[in-house]
């Protein structure tokens, strides 16, 4: 079977990757001030941390539904199968969207919810790109990434509770009492959802436990698999991500790892600054 590979840019993964993988992209919308704009096509991490800096009312949105099924039509003309890669359930309401509309399609769209959502997500493509040319048909890649939905991992620390206040996930006295005493949350991702790991004094404690914490994972949870390790980081300052990845690599000697510019609709809560680590499997 020919089967085609469809994700959105909450994967991490951008329309130059894309093209080289050999995938199909939707840009997640946004609204700013009111205004709808696209991920990587009129709204770049430049434009987009300029404005959250300076106070714009900014939130995250859905694709239309004719965006996508318009897409995977075009593509069963000439594929047999489409599978289609949501972030995860847990932090969005665009997987469920994408499953009710798949029943249109007489089982030839499959929608994969393995619980991921940027590197982690991105992670699962390639993964069903392997799968796929190993001869596994749509439905088996999908029963299999489904099946290891576990296996990856996620911590971000947070460099300012600003956002995650506005969005009500932190009280407006704990984001001050934070900042008065330099307090800096790490957050996890697991099982789909976003909850606090650990609350430390100051982003060098923040780093140090995002490094503990993934390789307490890799020792443990992860134990015998083969894990690919990421570094991440929000902002439009690629020097700030290219240090903490060569910070990363010095603690993972034996791992080749990879930076990512954290997706949009992370950084809408998350704001600037922020640094994360990850892992998940590889086949």
């Amino acid at each position: 079977m020919k089967t085609a590979i469809v994700t959105d840019t909450n994967s991490g993964i951008t329309a130059q990757m894309a093209r080289e993988m050999g995938i199909y992209l939707i840009p997640m919308p946004f609204f700013i001030d009111g205004s709808t704009y696209y991920e990587g096509e009129t709204c770049t991490p430049d434009f987009f941390f300029r404005h959250l800096k300076a106070k714009a009312e900014v939130s995250t949105s859905q694709p239309s539904p004719e965006v996508i099924t318009s897409l995977w039509a075009s593509l069963l003309e000439t594929h047999d199968a489409v599978l289609h890669f949501p972030m995860t359930a847990g932090l969005s309401g665009s997987c469920e969207t994408a499953k009710a509309l798949a029943q249109e399609f007489d089982g030839r769209v499959l929608v994969v919810d393995d619980h991921r959502i940027s590197v982690t997500l991105a992670q699962s493509i390639r993964n069903a790109l392997t799968l796929l040319a190993q001869g596994k048909t749509a439905q088996e890649v999908r029963g299999i990434l489904e099946a290891e939905k576990d296996a990856s991992s996620i911590y971000i620390a947070v460099n300012t509770l600003e956002y995650l206040k506005k969005s009500g996930r932190v009280t407006a006295a704990g984001a001050a009492m934070a900042a008065v005493l330099h307090i800096k949350p790490v957050l996890q991702i697991q099982g789909g959802k976003l909850d606090a790991y650990k609350k430390v004094r100051g982003m060098l404690q923040a780093k140090k436990t995002l490094l503990d914490a993934l390789r307490h994972d890799l020792a443990t949870r992860f134990a015998g698999m083969k894990m690919a390790v990421f570094s991440g980081y929000s902002g439009a300052d690629p020097d700030l991500g290219k240090a903490w990845q060569r910070e990363v690599q010095a603690a993972f000697p034996d791992q080749l790892v990879e930076l990512i510019s954290l997706p949009l609709s992370i950084c809408c809560h998350i704001g600037d600054g922020a640094l994360g680590v990850a892992c998940a499997k590889v086949w």
